[in-house]
């Protein structure tokens, strides 16, 4: 057994211990371990006069590296409510399960839905209990937003790695394209949006974040891939068809082609 004199002592830090006994390690002593775990982004939901549209897009990368090219990050959570995620792909998919789980026993236990309010709460709890897998770089950053049946109107949450949420009154946007894609709502939004107007936005707003940034995928027309695009209103969770979507990149391909 080595000995130590109090000011060498190495501590409780057994990558320190081995390099003063004079052994090489490759054992990282601060920052976090590059697993090359798919991350997801990017996501953006906004209110309109109805309620809330979701959307993101269906890229995951793995560092420079696509990874998947159709992962589905706006997730329908229940009737009235759903997810959209950034970050690891595994355990946002894992946590998203477990909250539709947890969100269809108390409906089957109660007899009827959660309020909004808890849901969002419930979801904050999920997102603190991953805060030790965050601190290793696997952070799920998720989006929530939903009908609120007694408020009758549309809200949304977002929330930070701790599990703080804030409730947003216009839009929110997650993931390394947030920045464009919220600049591009932020510029054109207004409370009371037909549902074709937002529609129109948020699908602007992820192919502007598609062109700035590379972990953001856009339409994929030869392989028939698009954003994922949701409407929650007082009728429930509605997707966009991809029929309707195309015929929106179209029209906005179509305009970018007239500037140049």
């Amino acid at each position: 057994m080595p000995f130590f004199t109090p000011g060498d002592d190495p501590g409780s830090s057994f990558p320190e211990l081995l390099r003063r006994v004079g052994l090489n390690t490759t054992l990282p002593t601060s920052g976090t371990i590059d697993l090359g775990v798919p991350h997801a982004t990017t996501c953006v939901a906004l209110r309109y006069a109805d309620g809330v549209i979701m959307a993101g897009d269906r890229r995951a990368t793995s560092g420079n590296l696509i990874s998947h090219r159709s992962m589905e990050k706006v997730v329908q959570a229940d009737k009235f409510s759903g997810v959209a995620i950034a970050g690891a792909a595994g355990p946002a998919m894992e946590m998203i399960k477990l909250f539709q789980l947890q969100l269809e026993h108390y409906e089957k236990v109660e007899g009827t839905f959660l309020s909004l309010e808890g849901k969002a709460n419930q979801l904050s709890t999920m997102v603190r209990s991953n805060l030790p897998a965050a601190m290793q770089g696997m952070v799920v950053v998720p989006i929530f937003g939903g009908f609120d049946l007694l408020r009758v109107s549309g809200r949304l949450w977002n929330y930070d790695v701790t599990g703080g949420r804030y409730e947003e009154q216009e839009f929110v946007a997650t993931g390394s394209g947030s920045l464009h894609a919220g600049t591009v709502i932020k510029i054109a939004h207004r409370p009371q949006m037909t549902r074709d107007d937002a529609l129109n936005l948020a699908c602007r707003a992820l192919w502007e974040a598609a062109d700035a940034d590379s972990a953001t995928g856009g339409p994929d027309i030869l392989r028939g891939i698009y954003p994922v695009v949701a409407t929650i209103t007082a009728q429930g969770w509605q997707r966009v068809a991809d029929d309707d979507l195309a015929a929106r990149y179209t029209t906005i391909a179509a305009e970018m082609r007239s500037r140049t």
